[in-house]
């Protein structure tokens, strides 16, 4: 049976990737309807966790969201996830484990994520107020070699990325973006 691809954005709090990850399921919903928007905020609801925050919690929920993944594409159903994902190893566990792995960083830097704080974690985190905020006090493992690494600092549309995610992977071949 043919599987199905999995576009894992990944990138600090704020970085845009749910922004850009449903632009990019909207345009793959498209042509085909097998696809799955897995957002990292959305399945931490889903599961139950909205109160695991420490190192421990998070790889645990990385790691099932990995999986979740690999169910899913096992099924021919592409999936877009949305998720910080911290670690090395469980962005090398799904890249040895599905087929179909294409790993897309949206880099930001910190400057901007906190000017942007749209949920207030950094300026909390300045404060005191909030701990545990991934990549302002908490370390982070950032992708060392994404298949597509966009800086989205925001000289870009979330659009204009779009385009650029399209043209970055063979399957996307002759795609325009729909503008509406």
């Amino acid at each position: 049976m043919e599987k199905g691809k999995l576009y894992w954005l990944t990138g600090l709090a704020g970085a845009g990737k749910t922004t850009i990850g449903t632009l990019l399921c909207d345009e793959i919903r498209r042509r085909k309807p097998n696809v799955f928007l897995l957002d990292g905020d959305v399945a931490r609801w889903a599961f139950n966790d909205l109160n695991g925050y420490t190192r421990e919690d998070r790889k645990a929920i990385a790691f099932r969201n990995g999986r979740v993944c690999k169910m899913l594409t096992d099924q021919n159903i592409d999936v877009v996830c949305c998720t910080i994902c911290m670690f090395d190893g469980i962005r090398e566990w799904n890249r040895k484990n599905i087929s179909n792995y294409r790993e897309i960083f949206i880099d930001v830097p910190i400057e901007v994520l906190i000017a942007r704080d749209k949920k207030n974690l950094y300026s909390g985190a300045k404060d005191g107020k909030i701990q545990n905020v991934a990549g302002f006090d908490v370390n982070v493992e950032l992708p060392k070699s994404p298949d597509l690494r966009i800086v989205n600092d925001s000289s870009e549309t979330p659009k204009e990325i779009l385009k650029k995610i399209l043209r970055a992977f063979p399957e996307f071949d002759g795609w325009e973006v729909n503008e509406t």
